[in-house]
């Protein structure tokens, strides 16, 4: 079992979903982005999602685009990625990266997945890449022991469901409306469907992304989902000024919101 289904099923038993925190590597800084990490973990996160800066990114909303943006204007590449991977896998919390295809690709599959155990990675969330067409990608994870993430959506076919969850190891990503990443004012009645389709299909731990913002949207999603994932309302907190201090305080305080949150979900 990898160690993200662990600390999945540790909150389970403790009755309670799991909080995942996406933020982009770089922004503002590689070091501001892994303290704001780190924050997150000591402020409730039990799982982080470091992003990979890409130019062209088809699954974020603006938020989380500009602040990529910004990383890759700073010079910011996938050797910082696995620097801060490192740093915060040292927190304890399993440290995944989320990125789309191409860069894993052009770096080398097999290459991306060493340097990834070898910096102390969990496992990798793929974007756009599909369970069919992700064999050297699965074969790579295998020998390196890290999870393999598929996103599903609520277009997704059961037979799609059920590939992604029998190809992918730690949980399955389930987008929680058709669209891109931001915070809404709810997070939409297709997710606790989608949740449902996953876990008849296979699925044996679902987290549910996009959309959820604050505590009340967390504990609503925290009552039939496994994981609650926050990306664009942590990528606004830590935004929200540019003194550092201050901005790991509004992440601090953010988390810890969503982190009750969670726990009040059930």
């Amino acid at each position: 079992m990898s160690l993200t289904a662990a600390v999945l099923d540790q909150a389970k038993q403790e009755n309670r979903a799991a909080l995942m925190i996406y933020l982009p590597v770089g922004y503002p800084s590689v070091e501001t982005s892994i303290k704001a990490a780190q924050t997150a973990v000591k402020a409730g996160a039990d799982i982080i999602e470091l992003g990979l800066p890409y130019t062209d990114p088809g699954m974020d909303g603006p938020v989380i685009e500009a602040a990529a943006q910004q990383a890759l204007s700073q010079g910011v590449r996938i050797r910082d990625v696995f620097h801060a991977v490192e740093q915060v896998a040292q927190t304890g919390a399993p440290t995944l990266v989320m990125t789309y295809y191409n860069p894993i690709f052009k770096y080398g599959v097999e290459r991306f997945a060493a340097d990834l155990a070898h910096h102390k990675g969990a496992g990798l969330i793929t974007a756009d890449l599909t369970p069919d067409e992700a064999g050297e990608w699965v074969k790579a994870a295998d020998d390196h022991d890290l999870d393999k993430v598929f996103v599903v959506a609520p277009s997704s076919t059961d037979e799609r469901l059920a590939l992604a969850a029998s190809a992918g190891r730690g949980f399955l990503y389930a987008a929680s409306t058709m669209g891109v990443t931001g915070t809404r004012e709810s997070v939409g009645d297709a997710a606790r469907g989608l949740v449902a389709r996953c876990r008849e299909a296979g699925a044996q731990r679902v987290c549910v992304g996009l959309g959820v913002s604050t505590a009340d949207q967390a504990a609503e999603v925290a009552a039939y989902a496994d994981g609650v994932i926050v990306g664009s309302a942590a990528v606004k907190a830590l935004g929200s000024t540019t003194q550092e201090s201050e901005a790991l305080k509004a992440v601090e305080t953010l988390v810890e919101e969503l982190s009750q949150g969670v726990r009040s979900g059930r």
